[in-house]
């Protein structure tokens, strides 16, 4: 076996024991269902719309948004995230999703935040509910910056298909990683 091989190995073995310890942070596993997602979901965007009052305007503009309401990642060297939340549609819930992350890097902490994404055309959120494991990409414009400023949608965000807003932020968490989101559909 070659370095390559166990550094695969050593990177898969720790993003697995990290996104298990997460899984009894509190996020929601094993939790009440789907009452207790809805829940949290509401109290999510009660909490944007107070906090950021311009998501109120993507929202009513979006063909839909998934909202994660609880998302706690940690890492120390290797790391993972897990949460678990609801697409709307209309405002009313159509599916369940979890959000999964493993990285690789350097990095200590943990830390726990929430997020939504606005789908501002109805391709884009076809594509995502039609995907059997959407990866967030590069593609995704914020329009909550990582201090928590609220941004003005302009052109740029009027036009992106995908808007990511992230906020409520608690904990700390250092480093730089290599990261991947992916959102599966779930059955709470």
């Amino acid at each position: 076996m070659n370095n390559s091989t166990l550094s695969r190995r050593a990177f898969a073995f720790g993003a697995v024991a990290a996104t298990g310890t997460l899984a009894a942070c509190g996020n929601g596993v094993g939790g009440r269902g789907p009452g207790l997602i809805d829940a949290r979901v509401s109290a999510t965007l009660q909490e944007m719309y107070r906090s950021y009052p311009n998501t109120r305007q993507l929202a009513d503009k979006a063909n839909g948004m998934l909202v994660m309401p609880l998302v706690t990642e940690a890492g120390l060297g290797f790391g993972g995230a897990y949460g678990r939340g609801a697409l709307l549609v209309g405002n009313t819930t159509v599916d369940y999703y979890s959000v999964t992350k493993a990285s690789g890097g350097l990095q200590i902490g943990a830390q726990q935040y929430a997020h939504v994404l606005f789908f501002m055309t109805e391709q884009a959120l076809t594509n995502f509910r039609r995907s059997p494991g959407w990866a967030a990409g590069a593609d995704l414009e914020y329009v909550i910056s990582d201090q928590g400023d609220s941004l003005n949608a302009d052109t740029t965000t009027a036009l992106a298909p995908v808007l990511a807003a992230v906020f409520g932020r608690a904990g700390l968490r250092l480093g730089a990683t290599l990261e991947g989101t992916k959102y599966t559909r779930i059955i709470p």
